[in-house]
C-alpha cells in the first residue's frame, strides 16, 4: 500500500491554488476567484487534517514554514486586491445612489413645476 500524499505536497497545493486565486483576483476574474475559492478551503482542510497526524522531520518543518510564508503573503495581497475592489464598488453604488436621488428630485421638482404652470392662467404663461 502506498502512503497518502504527504503534508508538504499538501502545502505545496496550496501554495499553487493560492498563487491561482492571486492571478485571478489581479485579472480580476471574479467568479473564477469565487470558485477556486471553494477548492482552496477543501485544500486547506486536508493540509490541517494532515499536519494533525504526520509528523515532520526538521528539513520538512522548515519546508512547511517556507510554504507558509508565502502562502500567507499571497493570501494577504488577494484580501488586499479585494479590499481594492469592495471600496471600488462601494463608490459605484454611492454614486448610483446619489444619482438615483437626484433624478427622483429632478422628477419631483419637474412635477411641482409642471402643476404651477397649470395653475397660471394661459394668456400669463411666459
Amino acid at each position: 500500500m502506498t502512503p497518502g500524499p504527504s503534508v508538504i505536497e499538501q502545502y505545496r497545493q496550496l501554495l499553487e491554488v493560492s498563487s491561482r486565486m492571486l492571478g485571478l483576483a489581479r485579472e480580476q476574474e471574479w467568479e473564477a476567484l469565487v470558485q477556486c475559492e471553494a477548492g482552496y478551503v477543501v485544500s486547506l482542510q486536508r493540509v490541517r487534517s494532515l499536519d494533525e497526524v504526520q509528523s515532520l522531520t526538521d528539513s520538512e518543518r522548515e519546508q512547511k514554514f517556507s510554504l507558509l510564508e508565502q502562502i500567507l503573503t499571497q493570501d494577504a495581497e488577494t484580501r488586499r486586491v479585494l479590499e481594492s475592489r469592495r471600496e471600488e464598488l462601494s463608490h459605484l453604488i454611492g454614486s448610483s445612489r446619489r444619482q438615483q436621488a437626484l433624478g427622483q428630485a429632478y422628477q419631483a421638482g419637474r412635477g411641482s413645476i409642471a402643476s404651477r404652470l397649470r395653475a397660471v392662467p394661459t394668456d400669463e404663461r411666459p
